[in-house]
């Protein structure tokens, strides 16, 4: 015959195994995976165009080699204008625009970063090497409801790529990439680091307040001949709403420029197309061979000094002389 105190353990027990919320410790239900929904997600990418303060976060975290010290957090900010140029329901290009003042009380509008998004796609661009860009192809299954974005540096010429799906679980909208190598950018690559490219993550998340940018990286380099993580680091770009910046100077900027811009995408589409990739210099201040004389031809329609037209077969030539075979 049972003790009583061993039949009430024993009930005891029975419940907790039957009934998940008193289980002590019992962890709760994960939430089902949402993305897929084409519309939904073109909607999320267009809430990333806008007008913008931006704080830009960037901290090197845990060193990885003995006797690497991080380098000291960076933190930085301006005003972006965000225009969403390409808008289709499967590919949307939004370009930023970065709003300064040049310390004379004069606005300057430099043309920053782009980002394209494509909805299920059968190829993405892909950093491979110092200087090397391929086009890498999709599998079905990786790209059945997801997006590949791709970020091109201020000369339009190319960054890296990535594979991800939007998605919706948790209360959250975000957007988080495969893991892509990428070029150092221009605040590593001017101080000549032990490391030479990152291999990283992207997630783009919506907030109440705007939306982020967020980036997880390992900075990697050759040590005794093999290849070593230096460093991790963690990167968060902050957008939220503003209007009290000059947004009519990006607006004009751009008003004045798209048509050289737009043949200047198309020069480099068509140089990736016929070579299934592209291979670029890169210069650490710039970062692309071709950046200076680019952007320098911009400035010279906003002055009046060139035409788009005469402007962009310029840059057409520049285009086909700094794509090496």
């Amino acid at each position: 015959m049972h003790h009583p105190l061993f039949l009430f353990a024993a009930a005891g027990l029975a419940l907790l195994a039957t009934s998940p919320a008193l289980a002590q410790g019992a962890p709760a239900p994960l939430a089902t995976a949402q993305y897929g929904d084409q519309a939904r997600d073109h909607a999320a990418i267009l809430k990333m165009a806008g007008t913008f303060k931006v704080t830009f976060d960037m901290r090197e975290t845990t060193p990885l080699v003995a006797g690497y010290t991080p380098y000291p957090a960076k933190v930085s900010g301006g005003h972006e204008v965000v225009r969403a140029i390409v808008d289709t329901p499967g590919h949307v290009v939004l370009q930023h625009l970065l709003v300064v003042s040049d310390g004379n009380g004069r606005t300057m509008v430099v043309k920053h970063w782009r980002q394209d998004w494509t909805w299920q796609p059968a190829t993405v661009l892909v950093y491979v090497g110092p200087g090397r860009w391929t086009l890498r192809p999709v599998p079905e299954s990786e790209r059945r409801g997801a997006w590949s974005q791709t970020v091109w540096q201020t000369d339009d010429s190319p960054r890296y790529g990535g594979i991800g799906r939007w998605r919706y679980d948790d209360g959250a909208t975000r957007w988080t990439s495969d893991e892509t190598r990428r070029p150092l950018a221009r605040r590593d690559a001017t101080r000549h680091p032990p490391y030479d490219h990152y291999v990283g993550t992207n997630r783009h998340v919506l907030t109440p307040a705007g939306w982020v940018h967020e980036q997880d990286n390992a900075k990697i380099g050759t040590k005794d001949g093999r290849p070593a993580t230096f460093v991790h680091e963690y990167v968060v770009n902050t957008y939220v709403p503003a209007t009290d910046f000059p947004i009519r100077a990006a607006d004009d900027y751009w008003g004045r420029t798209r048509d050289y811009w737009a043949s200047v995408r198309a020069d480099w589409d068509a140089a990736i197309r016929r070579r299934s990739g592209l291979a670029l210099g890169e210069v650490a201040d710039v970062g692309s061979s071709t950046a200076h004389e680019l952007m320098l031809l911009a400035d010279d329609i906003v002055s009046g000094e060139r035409t788009s037209v005469g402007a962009g077969a310029e840059a057409s030539g520049l285009i086909a002389t700094g794509a090496r075979p």
